[in-house]
């Protein structure tokens, strides 16, 4: 797995080397679109309607809608005067137990592996969040955005996961009131958790499949089968290649109509000097 970012765990006065992996990946299926008509793959080109035409990264510049189509342009020097943060740490600030957090906060995964000399320090983590059961909120920054943490135990790792600050949780009063629990019977209350616990079981992660992403893995299969892959026809680069015989060919006729120019114009210098003798010589 490729590394995404080195720094520490602080934790009280102790700091453990990490590294950080992610600990997901999403494996949907992916298309490109083609041109109908070629299957040519569709090329996204960054173009500016109002000037009506393409431009590049370099003339592209950050803004914040702050009124709708009024923008605030945000530069360079405009981040840089904001104050530097840590990004270096995974700052502990709070043990609390795993069923006070509401999963909605949990936004993406991440394994911290021990660097070489943290082992000892990461391992006494381990343990002791093993054995009181405790897992972390934590502060963190990464690539430049600070984000609120939790850090727990998966087997023998520590794995991050960041999570939504509370003003970016949606509040629930736009939503309709919900269902009256007053109109519900007491024996169809009953019936329902009665079927809840003779459905329930252990929680095994390899018991579920995406299905569609596998039907449809079916469906590219059969097609390749069947021999209904396509390639669609490159198109004509202009080569600079030239042919070593041909320029050479070039070269000499060149040199030849060069040479036979000069023939000429020698020539013709010869017989104007021979006249002008032959005038003098009468003159004389």
């Amino acid at each position: 797995m490729k590394t995404l970012w080195k720094g520490a765990v602080s934790f009280g006065l102790v700091n453990i080397p990490v590294n950080m992996y992610a600990a997901t990946e999403h494996k949907d299926i992916k298309f490109k679109f083609l041109h109908r008509e070629c299957l040519g793959p569709v090329e996204y080109h960054k173009y500016c309607p109002r000037c009506q035409k393409e431009i590049s990264s370099d003339d592209i510049v950050r803004g914040y809608e702050y009124h709708k189509g009024s923008y605030v342009v945000i530069d360079d020097e405009d981040l840089e005067r904001i104050p530097a943060v840590n990004t270096k740490t995974v700052d502990i600030l709070d043990f609390v137990e795993l069923s006070e957090v509401d999963p909605i906060y949990y936004d993406k995964s991440y394994y911290l592996q021990a660097s070489t000399g943290g082992e000892k320090a990461y391992a006494l983590l381990v343990k002791a969040m093993k054995e009181t059961g405790k897992i972390a909120i934590a502060r963190v920054v990464i690539r430049s955005k600070s984000a609120l943490a939790v850090l727990r135990v998966k087997e023998k790792w520590l794995l991050m996961e960041t999570m939504f600050y509370p003003d970016e949780i949606r509040s629930t009063e736009s939503l309709s009131p919900g269902v009256d629990e007053n109109i519900l019977h007491e024996n169809e209350v009953k019936m329902a958790v009665s079927l809840i616990e003779n459905l329930s079981s252990h929680f095994d992660p390899n018991k579920y499949r995406d299905e569609y992403r596998q039907a449809l893995w079916e469906v590219i299969t059969a097609k390749v089968s069947d021999q209904e892959l396509v390639t669609p026809d490159q198109p004509a680069q202009p080569s600079n290649i030239v042919d070593l015989m041909e320029a050479l060919r070039e070269s000499v006729k060149l040199s030849q109509q060069s040479r036979h120019a000069d023939s000429q114009v020698s020539d013709t210098r010869g017989r104007k000097k021979k006249q002008k003798a032959a005038a003098k010589a009468k003159t004389s």
